[in-house]
């Protein structure tokens, strides 16, 4: 095996980020194509986005605990293998049923890839480095979605569904192997497994995420009301048995930190309220402006491009002159961006729908590496697979509970088998519902910007304070002037 370059190290980790980056988009403009070649309904076909992001969200704080306990190169590398086998056998589906089946398993090798991903990162990279190294990681995801968007619409139109998939075969199959060369053994913590923690977080959130799902889908009744109510039931007996367990999934005691709790709290927050602004676009282009999937989602990829390419120079910027500033800043953009689009017509020119996403894009350059940078910056290394895994699972979290308030608000104004078939391109609204559900999206944008103004409250909670400059004198004469501040270590 090779020594384990940073360069190289950086580069598998980008890649790894991109491929499961563009299979959360890659299927969003094939939901009507699929469902007729497998002659499944709309509402079966959906759950292949939704059981990715319900898996990812429940399993990623879990596989990066695994990866901290057993080595977090060789479980990445385990995420790239089980990737690519799902992707194989996704292309290869003969029903809707087996479709959401193979998407699991595509869920569990993402798991590992983005749980393991940015703890890798921070082994490989010092602090006053590490935000140029989560700048390219940003770049990663946004090129990730962008290709999603694109290809998804070009496979899908003049190859087939299949190949949306069966992309991912060769670029798994390189990846493996350059991780297998490139990243070498990773630092372990010599704690043992917390299954009955494990299990219970596991249970919670299959129960709060399904839960929630299920109730977009169909509506409150006694069966989401109930599966919600469990999950939220458990996660006191977890709290408590975190707190006794010798070797904890999630060690509680880390939340004392200022930076790292106000941080992930950022993170859950502006992934709730960013990512339902993503689902309202399209319902606006595509069901009130009548646009097809593809067109629509181009008009997104000029904010994305631009934050590919500012990425990695505001992780820079958040390494010289501190992250919570360019984070705050970042979000700051994106509440402009969404008043913007609230003001959005029946005869908006769409010319403004791309510029806007120019502000947007902004804003994500500036938010996505910074607050990667802060919170593992406070993170002990025994524990950055369980941290870097709950940054994703409150961020997955924060996604799906973006598609919920999104189905159900515009449920609001339209029934909500109508507000499916305009989500996945499958039909448009005419006449007089088009200005009933515009002035649905109105709301649904107003209510995005108040809660991406409480994202913008945590990060910017996190500006050091003139006692914490104080008392880390000495430790900070020791560090170079871009380097921030060390956080807490284990003992």
């Amino acid at each position: 095996m090779a020594a384990s370059s940073p360069r190289w190290v950086l580069f598998v980790v980008v890649l790894g980020t991109l491929m499961a980056s563009v299979d959360t988009t890659i299927v969003l403009l094939a939901f009507p194509t699929i469902a007729g070649d497998l002659h499944a309904g709309l509402d079966a076909v959906i759950w292949t986005i939704l059981i990715y992001l319900l898996l990812t969200s429940i399993l990623t704080t879990q596989m990066g605990r695994i990866g901290d306990l057993y080595g977090r190169s060789r479980f990445y590398n385990l995420g790239f293998v089980i990737f690519t086998i799902g992707s194989a056998l996704c292309g290869f589906a003969p029903t809707a049923t087996s479709l959401v089946g193979f998407r699991a398993i595509q869920a569990v090798g993402g798991a590992f890839l983005l749980a393991t991903g940015t703890a890798i990162i921070s082994e490989h990279f010092p602090p006053a480095t590490r935000g140029r190294a989560f700048g390219f990681t940003t770049m990663g995801w946004n090129v990730g979605a962008t290709l999603g968007i694109v290809l998804g619409g070009v496979l899908t139109t003049f190859v087939g569904w299949r190949y949306i998939f069966f992309i991912n075969i060769p670029i798994g199959v390189v990846a493996v192997a350059l991780g297998l060369r490139y990243l070498g053994p990773s630092v372990r913590s010599k704690a043992r497994l917390d299954l009955v923690g494990m299990v219970l977080l596991a249970a919670a959130m299959s129960l709060i995420t399904y839960g929630a799902t299920d109730f977009a889908s169909y509506g409150a009744d006694p069966w989401n009301v109930t599966l919600t109510a469990l999950g939220g039931g458990l996660v006191l007996p977890f709290v408590l048995w975190e707190q006794r367990a010798k070797s904890p999934t999630l060690d509680l005691m880390l939340f004392r930190s200022r930076l790292l709790s106000t941080s992930l709290a950022a993170s859950f927050f502006q992934s709730l309220g960013y990512l339902s602004v993503v689902f309202l676009l399209i319902m606006y282009l595509q069901g009130i402006r009548g646009l097809s999937p593809l067109y629509a989602s181009l008009l997104l990829v000029p904010g994305y491009v631009l934050s590919s390419g500012l990425a990695p120079a505001a992780g820079r910027w958040a390494d010289r002159w501190g992250a919570w500033r360019f984070a705050t800043l970042g979000i700051g953009l994106m509440i402009v961006g969404v008043l913007l689009y609230a003001q959005l017509t029946l005869t908006t020119p769409l010319v403004v729908v791309a510029v806007i996403s120019l502000v947007t894009g902004i804003g994500g350059a500036l938010f996505w590496p910074s607050n990667n940078k802060a919170v593992m910056a406070d993170a002990p290394p025994a524990h950055y697979g369980s941290v870097s895994g709950l940054l994703r699972t409150l961020s997955n979290s924060g996604t799906i509970g973006s598609y919920v308030l999104v189905i159900t608000l515009a449920a609001v104004a339209v029934p909500r088998y109508v507000a499916f078939r305009v989500f996945v391109g499958a039909g448009g609204l005419i006449g007089d519902v088009s200005i009933t559900f515009l002035g649905a999206l109105h709301l649904a944008f107003y209510a995005m910007a108040v809660i991406l103004a409480v994202a913008a409250a945590f990060s910017a909670l996190r500006r050091p304070r003139p006692s914490e400059m104080a008392g880390r004198g000495s430790e900070l004469a020791a560090l170079p002037p871009s380097a921030d501040p060390p956080g807490p270590r284990s003992k």
